[in-house]
């Protein structure tokens, strides 16, 4: 298999499938794995280019879908996707629309604009190490603009992704080739939403750099009562700034 999997929860339940963005690594949905681990076998993947998944091209977003695909229950689940993870998730809904039974996207990178594409690849090819796992966390805050998120909920996750190369220096577990790729990925035209009617949950962080309106109002008419809007205080990463809110959201919304 091309793809790791983290598993939480009885094989026998009802299964979740949870998709990360770039930079990131399928144990960032540990914590909200903990909390749904009563009622559904919550599967985290590592996205190709990321922790401990092949990190060889293809980058396209049709190749992370085959991925993703191959590596997920073939019956029928809930599929969640953070940021980029959210494009993938909502390209496997597309694709395979059989196998989607809920679909939530948290503060999903659907499609966004080209000057923000090239000035976030431009940026992902700058070199991320450290001298030291502390170093690395403090610059995380600085370059993310991480005010609200926990330090020690940071820290935690980040001690299996932020590690010492041979060299002594401290590097996150991605390729930044895969990263710069993605976010070329991102600024392409997307399935049309009415592709995609099922059932979705779509949280949005209320200060997050990357804004949903301009693909709200397409998304809500194609939908209509399938689809659900959760705003919360919180960037980007939503699973960092507002961590009870994002899973108070998704446990009312998967029940």
């Amino acid at each position: 298999m091309t793809l790791v999997r983290y598993e939480w929860g009885e094989t026998g339940l009802p299964a979740i499938v949870c998709l990360h963005g770039v930079t990131s690594h399928g144990r960032h949905f540990a914590k909200l794995a903990e909390r749904l681990a009563d009622s559904f076998h919550v599967i985290a993947l590592d996205l190709r280019g990321h922790g401990d998944s092949l990190w060889e091209p293809p980058w396209h977003v049709e190749q992370h879908v085959a991925d993703v695909l191959d590596a997920a229950p073939e019956a029928r689940c809930a599929w969640l996707g953070h940021s980029f993870g959210g494009r993938v998730a909502y390209e496997a809904a597309a694709v395979a629309p059989e196998r989607v039974e809920r679909l939530v996207l948290l503060d999903p990178a659907i499609r966004i604009p080209p000057r923000v594409g090239i000035a976030a690849a431009e940026n992902a090819r700058r070199d991320r190490s450290y001298v030291s796992f502390q170093e690395g966390i403090d610059r995380r805050y600085e370059e993310s603009v991480v005010t609200t998120a926990p330090r020690e909920l940071v820290e935690e996750e980040l001690r299996l992704h932020l590690v010492s190369d041979d060299e002594g220096r401290w590097r996150y577990r991605y390729c930044q080739s895969t990263v710069v790729a993605a976010y070329g990925e991102m600024t392409r035209e997307p399935p049309p939403f009415e592709r995609v009617r099922i059932p979705t949950l779509l949280v949005l962080g209320q200060t997050s750099y990357l804004p949903y309106d301009d693909l709200l109002g397409a998304h809500a008419a194609a939908l209509g009562d399938l689809l659900e809007v959760a705003r919360i205080q919180a960037g980007h990463t939503v699973l960092w700034d507002a961590l009870d809110d994002t899973v108070s959201a998704v446990e009312r919304f998967l029940a």
